[in-house]
């Protein structure tokens, strides 16, 4: 069953940045997916590049589960997307701008990203994740 480029963003953003579910989010991807993130430098927490839905499910398990005790989710509400399809049918770029509520020290934080996904048979096989690698430490 084919995905459109909206159920398949909405399902990864929900699997990931809304419940850190690393299984749900491994199962967004083909059997051998690859999740970049190619701002990220060598040795980060973020994993910056994974391939294959198992290496994903760890990768993303492991990030999750040392970022435990930042409670921060982002708000829904007050957070923005645009989703760009292209003249490739199975690609599609997704424009992000996401607010995070202030933690009571100051106001909201808002980090804007652009990811860019390449489509296969109605799931992710190629995922660049482009944002600043300071607001994931």
């Amino acid at each position: 069953m084919s995905r459109t480029p909206q159920e398949i963003f909405e399902s990864h953003v929900y699997a990931g940045a809304v419940t850190r579910n690393a299984d749900a989010l491994a199962e967004n991807f083909t059997v051998d997916g690859v999740f970049e993130a190619p701002l990220m430098p060598a040795g980060a927490a973020f994993p910056r590049r994974l391939v294959g839905r198992e290496e994903i499910r760890v990768g993303m398990a492991a990030y999750y589960e040392q970022q435990a005790k930042d409670v921060r989710s982002p708000n829904l509400e007050k957070s923005r997307y645009v989703l760009h399809t292209t003249a490739d049918p199975d690609v599609f770029i997704a424009e992000i701008d996401t607010v995070f509520d202030g933690d009571g020290d100051g106001g909201d934080v808002a980090v804007s990203l652009v990811q860019i996904f390449r489509i296969r048979e109605g799931k992710i096989a190629r995922l660049r994740d482009y944002f600043a690698p300071e607001l994931m430490s």
